[in-house]
Order: C-alpha cells, then sequence, then structure tokens
C-alpha cells in the first residue's frame, strides 16, 4: 500500500494542476496536454489532411469561407485583448480551407486550423448560416474540447501515456484518435464525436463569437431547423447520441438569443 500513495499524491496534484476554467461558460475543465504539444500535432495534422484531400477550386464560395472565418478570427483576438487574455491565442495560427467533400461536416484544430466540406454549404446557404457553423467550431478550439477528448482518449485507449510517446510509439492509433477528438472522421453531421456538453457548450460560444462579428446570432435557429429537416427525423433519441435533440438544440439556443444580441447590438449599433 506504501508503494500507491505517492502515485496517488501524483495523480491528485496532476489532476488540480491540469484544472482550468472555459471562457465565457467558466466550467471547470481537465486538460492534460500542454497546449505546445496540442497546437504542433495540430498543424502537423492539418498540414497532412490538405495535402490528402483536395482543396475546393470554387472561388468564391472560398473567398466566403475565409472572410467569415477572419472576421470571427478578429472578434475573438479583440475579445480576448479586452479582458488581458491575449497571450493565450500568440502561437494560433490562423487558416481557413474550403475542400471537396459531400460530407455534411467542418471542424476546428487548436491554433485556429479550420476546415469545412463543400457538402455543409447547401444547408449554411449564405454568409450568415456559414457564420453558425465557423462560430461554433472556433468555439470548440477556443474552449479546448479537443484538449479533454484527446486527454480522455489517452487515458483510456492508449493507457496514459503521454502525447509525444503516443506520436512516436503507436502513430496511427494517435492520429486516428486526434482526427476522432476533432470531428474529422468521415460522419454525418457537425463534430459528431462531441459530448452533449461540449456541443451545447460550444453553440453559446458560437453564438457570442458571430454575434461579436456583427452577424446576427438569429441565424442560429434558422440554420438549425434546416438541419432538423435535412435529417428528415432519423436522427437518434438524445439519450444515445452525443448531440442534443434538434428540438431541445433549438430551445436552448432561442434562450441565449438575448445574451448573445446585446454583443451583436454593441458590434453593428446602426443596423437596429
Amino acid at each position: 500500500m506504501k508503494y500507491y500513495k505517492p502515485l496517488i499524491i501524483l495523480i491528485i496534484l496532476l489532476l488540480i494542476t491540469a484544472c482550468s476554467r472555459v471562457l465565457i461558460s467558466n466550467r471547470k475543465q481537465l486538460n492534460l496536454i500542454p497546449n505546445s504539444s496540442m497546437l504542433q500535432m495540430s498543424f502537423d495534422q492539418y498540414g497532412q489532411f490538405l495535402e490528402e484531400n483536395v482543396i475546393s477550386a470554387d472561388a468564391e464560395k472560398t473567398e466566403m469561407v475565409k472572410r467569415v472565418g477572419k472576421n470571427i478570427q478578429k472578434a475573438v483576438e479583440q475579445y480576448f485583448v479586452d479582458n488581458g487574455l491575449e497571450d493565450e491565442l500568440k502561437n494560433y495560427d490562423w487558416e481557413f480551407n474550403l475542400v471537396e467533400s459531400n460530407e455534411i461536416n467542418a471542424w476546428c484544430m487548436p491554433g485556429g486550423k479550420v476546415v469545412f466540406y463543400t457538402g455543409i454549404l447547401p444547408l449554411t446557404k449564405d454568409e450568415n448560416g456559414l457564420a453558425v457553423v465557423m462560430g461554433h467550431e472556433i468555439a470548440h478550439a477556443i474552449a479546448e474540447h479537443g484538449n479533454e477528448r484527446m486527454s480522455q482518449g489517452l487515458m483510456t485507449q492508449l493507457g496514459g501515456v503521454a502525447l509525444a510517446v503516443a506520436v512516436s510509439e503507436k502513430p496511427e492509433q494517435t492520429q486516428q484518435l486526434w482526427m476522432t477528438a476533432f470531428g474529422a472522421g468521415a460522419q454525418l453531421g457537425v463534430l459528431l464525436p462531441f459530448s452533449r456538453l461540449h456541443e451545447s457548450e460550444a453553440d453559446h460560444l458560437g453564438l457570442i463569437f458571430m454575434s461579436m462579428a456583427g452577424y446576427n446570432p438569429n441565424h442560429a435557429i434558422s440554420f438549425w431547423r434546416r438541419m432538423s429537416e435535412m435529417k428528415g427525423g432519423q436522427a437518434p433519441p438524445e439519450f444515445i447520441s452525443t448531440h442534443p435533440s434538434d428540438d431541445n438544440r433549438i430551445t436552448q439556443i432561442e434562450k441565449l438569443i438575448p445574451e448573445a444580441l446585446k454583443y451583436y447590438n454593441a458590434a453593428v449599433p446602426a443596423s437596429n
């Protein structure tokens, strides 16, 4: 038993020091992987993904993705500056790309590495709808949901080893775990692997971010209604799904609209 006590103490200390809080929602979270490691792997995996997939040649749609992304990027960066948190984004290397794929998906890796699939554009319809998804994806990265997922995966699937060790000794398994953690797999819907808690939190932060950038948060309701109609009632029950049910999601978003509108009104006072 005496051999276990130091180990237990070490684990407790590790858990305490690894705790942080999510921006805006103020939720406590446990992230075991250093940000430097997350960013390095993000940049490597993002570059590899772009090499293995076809970047869209549609200049107009590509420009819209980049424009919306940069607008929300600037709003997020300004929020961090205003709250004395600019150092937390100093190593970000934002990038926005549109790839050719029929999958209805989009995702954002640590450091602001965003990909939209052309398959989601019929649902976003225009710049406002695209801003809904963009805000949501960037929120996942800002809230460090991927670090939480990777931390869980390293502990449960790869024996609790450090990320650097996992990459060195189990590169294929680590890459698969990474892509799953960030929703970059071939799955229907936006970031299916995230938990309902993460999804709801990304909805909340995403509304704030798009509003800060001057996009009316009411467009989020329209987007999720289109998503619900596209599914045609085939979505699994909420209790076995990683996503909130469409009805519950829309209800929760409606409750968040008044808060988001305060940021929107401050960003676009002349429109009101």
